[in-house]
């Protein structure tokens, strides 16, 4: 039989103070059997970031090859923002950046990411849309441990440092961007 994905609903609060941006979004996220919380968080800090009224998740890792996990399509179906996640392959990329006007990858994994970044960098740099950022191991450990299967959490952003909260506990995220620049 296979597994199943866990559901989870979350009710974030949104205070982006460098695109002035404040809003509320109940959330429906699908956490995939071979996705861990880390990763879960990684995707829900993504959305944060980019957060608007036309972003939203597809079906994830079980969907399509020709599809991201977080896209932001407006009306016409033209793709604004693709937005991958771990250390994605080059052709993959590049597939991406040829279908939409942006690309986010969001690396994490720790001491694996300069490995990576390291192998890939110049093959990348040939995508002008393409932004990466690395997201310190410290935080996503520390946002996993905000999970919850109905969660409440704040989200304020400030002159590119991010603080993530439920009731309890806070967790301060700053992301490293490897390449390009934050696309606001």
């Amino acid at each position: 039989m296979a597994l199943k994905a866990t559901i989870f609903k979350i009710q974030l609060q949104i205070a982006d103070m460098d695109r002035h941006y404040y809003q509320d979004h109940q959330l429906t996220l699908a956490q995939h059997p071979s996705e861990n919380d880390q990763r879960m968080m990684v995707r829900l800090l993504a959305f944060a970031i980019n957060a608007n009224e036309q972003l939203s998740f597809t079906k994830g890792l079980s969907a399509e090859d020709d599809e991201p996990e977080l896209w932001h399509k407006d009306l016409n179906g033209e793709i604004k923002l693709w937005v991958e996640f771990g250390q994605s392959e080059e052709k993959w990329l590049r597939k991406a950046s040829g279908r939409a006007k942006q690309v986010q990858l969001f690396c994490y994994g720790g001491k694996s990411v300069p490995i990576w970044w390291k192998n890939n960098e110049q093959a990348l740099s040939r995508y002008q849309n393409l932004t990466v950022f690395n997201i310190p191991e410290t935080a996503v450990v520390e946002m996993a441990q905000l999970v919850s299967r109905n969660m409440a959490l704040q989200c304020n952003i400030s002159e590119g440092q991010i603080w993530l909260s439920n009731d309890e506990k806070s967790v301060l995220i700053e992301p490293v961007i490897l390449q390009g620049a934050p696309h606001h």
